[in-house]
């Protein structure tokens, strides 16, 4: 399905590098809001750090896709030296897989993690790579969000009825 992820975990900061490796992950492409960084706190920002440098040591790229400008994504990510790419228009896949071939990678070598359905899950599985949802990392949603979380709830409700989605520490089939 469109929407469903083939994995979930509770959050970004559970991957485990030796999982990726094993799974011929060569980049994580990750959402930036809600994902790596609380849309409206910076706090996370050093988790952000240690993330990048666990996935660098394993040879893994960590690549931010985001539907964010330039300006905003820039701000936050390049003192860490995070690649991105901003204003990304997903659920568009085109963005992934441009960048996925910039990298010289098949798609079984990329992973996207984000924490919407219709948005992250979506361009991920449109693009043919894995797809990991986590859950947000703060409950609250920038106000144009909020407008797909209200269908998130409703597509859920469909997945639910299949297969439950539940989220763990480690990576778990959606």
């Amino acid at each position: 399905m469109l929407f469903r992820p083939k994995y979930t975990i509770d959050t970004i900061y559970h991957l485990d590098t030796e999982k990726l490796k094993s799974m011929g992950i060569a980049a994580v492409f990750s959402d930036l809001d809600n994902t790596l960084l609380a849309w409206n706190k910076f706090e996370t920002a050093q988790e952000m750090d240690k993330l990048n440098k666990r996935l660098a040591s394993a040879n893994i790229k960590l690549v931010v896709i985001s539907n964010n400008n330039a300006e905003r994504v820039g701000k936050v990510l390049d003192p860490y030296g995070i690649a991105f790419v901003a204003k990304s228009k997903k659920p568009l896949p085109f963005a992934l897989t441009k960048e996925r071939e910039s990298l010289g990678l098949n798609k079984k070598q990329v992973m996207m993690v984000g924490d919407q359905l219709i948005t992250d899950m979506q361009a991920g599985n449109l693009a043919g790579v894995e797809t990991v949802l986590v859950k947000p990392l703060v409950e609250t949603d920038k106000w144009n969000t909020r407008i797909n979380r209200f269908l998130e709830k409703i597509i859920f409700f469909f997945l639910s009825l299949s297969h439950r989605v539940t989220f763990k520490e480690t990576l778990n089939n959606g």
